[in-house]
């Protein structure tokens, strides 16, 4: 049986936290492991994630004191998951944007892949409840991403993405640089440039239903500078 480990960085969840676990775990998914790692959150979303690992070992939590963000949490989140000898690892958010429902087609795919990308723009797949002035923003950052960097890929910003283990030994987690969510673009660009085989698969994504977004246009700025920077490093062979 191969191991999964689904990653899910958190901060301020506790409205959504305990229903995605308890939606995972009703999967009933051989050799499946949660690790939710969570910034220290103020709103005791660790405390709800602790109680229901008492009853399921294969629930864990990993608090975070140092260097707060979403990119460092996804960081130490897939070491752990590498160094706990997973096969495949996850990695979704904590509000339920990514449907858990989708975890079966993941680890249907896998075997066959390097990464597969939970998709909102392949055929099946849709951005939901977003108004139209945000799903223009959405595609023309996608465009942007994809001339830039040459990623042959829909939905470049999608978080909700499953890997084999060598993905990350080959991207080589310690040298990544992105504290936010350019993480996801990082990792994506650095695949493309080992030539690793990617797929996408259609997902519904639905904007959070309760709790407060963390996305704002700050990070969208943070991810087209992070594109340039990515590129110049690529450039100067540093990458």
């Amino acid at each position: 049986v191969m191991k999964t480990t689904v990653v899910i960085p958190t901060y301020n969840e506790r409205e959504n936290i305990g229903d995605l676990v308890n939606f995972i775990l009703e999967l009933n998914i051989e050799g499946l492991n949660i690790l939710v790692v969570d910034d220290n959150s103020p709103d005791g979303t660790g405390q709800i994630v602790s109680d229901i690992g008492k009853n399921n070992p294969s629930v864990n939590l990993l608090t975070r004191k140092k260097k707060r963000g979403r990119g460092f949490a996804g960081i130490e989140g897939f070491q752990r998951a590498c160094n706990e000898g997973s096969d495949y690892i996850i990695e979704m958010d904590g509000d339920f944007s990514h449907h858990p429902r989708y975890i079966p087609d993941f680890l249907e795919k896998i075997p066959c892949y390097d990464m597969v990308i939970g998709s909102r723009f392949v055929p099946g797949g849709q951005d939901e409840d977003r108004g139209l002035y945000r799903r223009i923003v959405t595609t023309l950052a996608g465009i942007y991403i994809r001339t830039f960097l040459g990623i042959n890929i829909r939905d470049v910003s999608s978080g909700y993405r499953c890997f084999k283990r060598h993905v990350f030994e080959l991207v080589d987690l310690e040298d990544l640089i992105s504290a936010g969510p350019t993480i996801v673009t990082e990792i994506l660009y650095k695949a493309r440039l080992k030539n690793l085989n990617m797929f996408e698969i259609p997902i519904i994504f639905r904007d959070r239903v309760r709790g407060k977004t963390k996305l704002d246009y700050i990070t969208l700025l943070e991810s087209l500078v992070m594109v340039l920077r990515l590129r110049q490093m690529h450039k100067k062979g540093i990458i």
